[in-house]
């Protein structure tokens, strides 16, 4: 990926997995060691980032792209496509500011070429992603499975031993 300036790592897996869930509690852990973290999110759905009633929402509706919503906390870019198209990562990477970041984890864009760990839960009874996938560096699920080439086996639940491996396996952090 051209774009990435920075390490990026991807967490796939099947819709209801706890991809959320898992990076929620993950993202404080690595915090907590200094490492400043951006987040891309790719979603499948039209969302709304602001309100009809909201003046930027009636700006953008009118006609405006980008739109820049600014406060003293934080900022936010809508851009409107000018035809939906499905995004890829690496162009997202191009206008994400990563001047201040040791690391992007990406939720989504499994399908594309980048380190990622898959997540799995077995009584969701989906298939595995890894053997079709290269880019998968390690699986955390919630129980023991047998893998057909080797991968770093991590426990799904255990935060901390998901953030080691991040630290110390994935960013070679010596701390």
């Amino acid at each position: 990926m051209k774009n990435a300036l920075i390490p990026i790592l991807g967490f796939a897996a099947a819709s209801g997995t706890g991809k959320t869930t898992l990076l929620t509690q993950l993202i404080p852990v690595l915090r907590k060691h200094n490492i400043r973290v951006g987040l891309i999110k790719h979603s499948h759905h039209n969302f709304q980032i602001d309100k009809p009633e909201k003046d930027s929402f009636r700006l953008r509706e009118a006609g405006a792209t980008p739109v820049m919503l600014v406060s003293s906390h934080r900022r936010a870019i809508i851009t409107e496509f000018p035809k939906p198209q499905e995004p890829t990562l690496d162009e997202q990477l191009g206008y994400f500011d990563q001047s201040q970041l040791d690391l992007i984890l990406v939720e989504g864009f499994k399908r594309e070429q980048f380190p990622k760990i898959e997540l799995h839960r077995v009584e969701l009874e989906q298939p595995l992603r890894y053997p079709e996938d290269n880019s998968i560096i390690a699986i955390a699920s919630n129980q023991p499975i047998a893998l057909a080439r080797e991968l770093m086996p991590l426990d799904l639940n255990n935060i901390p031993q998901i953030a080691h491996f991040i630290l110390h396996i994935f960013l070679k952090n010596d701390d």
